[in-house]
């Protein structure tokens, strides 16, 4: 039987959407068409060397780090058909990867396929956001908490995380004037995870 985690699902659904748009559909990933975003996904699979560039992006002293995964990128999406590169995002990392390795794949694995698949849904049009089981918005809601802390972390005041699916349930960061976000927890995290365009919540 097949992994049947949020994360394998993810990266199933993901597989399948880049397959039918092709190479050249747009994403919410500043630059990155279809393409980029496949050849991202099978660098970070199989290029554990290329982890701290992704790791450190934005940070100015990392930026020798950052423009070494991004070529590494972009000579993988050079060298194969786009439809091998779609395979290789389908059939998930190599056994000695460690982002496959079980213990590493549920805490790393989730969130990046979770964000991923709706930087390609949500940049097409007419979309429309899905309706998630509860367990697998339960399991997103985990996420949210270091999510949250770096997005206190650029605002002033305190921010607070709260499930618009689950009204008791709410995470606080920082002190002072209050930031409440609200939103279902796959919301709430693209908000804290930098897509706050994209995301379908209520900010207070």
């Amino acid at each position: 039987m097949g992994d049947s985690s949020l994360a394998a699902r993810e990266r199933a659904a993901l597989a399948d959407l880049l397959d039918r748009l092709g190479p050249d559909a747009p994403t919410r990933c500043a630059g990155w068409r279809t393409a980029h975003l496949a050849a991202h996904v099978v660098v970070r699979d199989s290029r554990p060397d290329a982890m701290p560039g992704f790791a450190l992006e934005g940070v100015r002293a990392a930026r020798r780090l950052t423009d070494r995964a991004h070529a590494l990128e972009d000579r993988l999406r050079a060298s194969l058909p786009y439809a091998e590169l779609v395979a290789r995002v389908r059939s998930g990392p190599p056994a000695w990867s460690p982002v496959g390795w079980p213990v590493l794949a549920g805490l790393v694995n989730t969130v990046e396929f979770a964000i991923h698949h709706e930087d390609v849904r949500r940049a097409q049009r007419e979309w429309e956001p899905r309706v998630l089981p509860r367990a697998d918005q339960d399991r997103l809601w985990r996420e949210v908490a270091v999510f949250g802390r770096a997005a206190a972390g650029r605002a002033p005041g305190a921010l607070v995380l709260a499930r618009s699916d689950a009204p008791d349930q709410h995470r606080r960061f920082g002190s002072g004037p209050v930031t409440t976000v609200r939103g279902e927890p796959l919301e709430l995290l693209l908000w804290a995870g930098g897509r706050r365009d994209a995301a379908r919540v209520d900010v207070t």
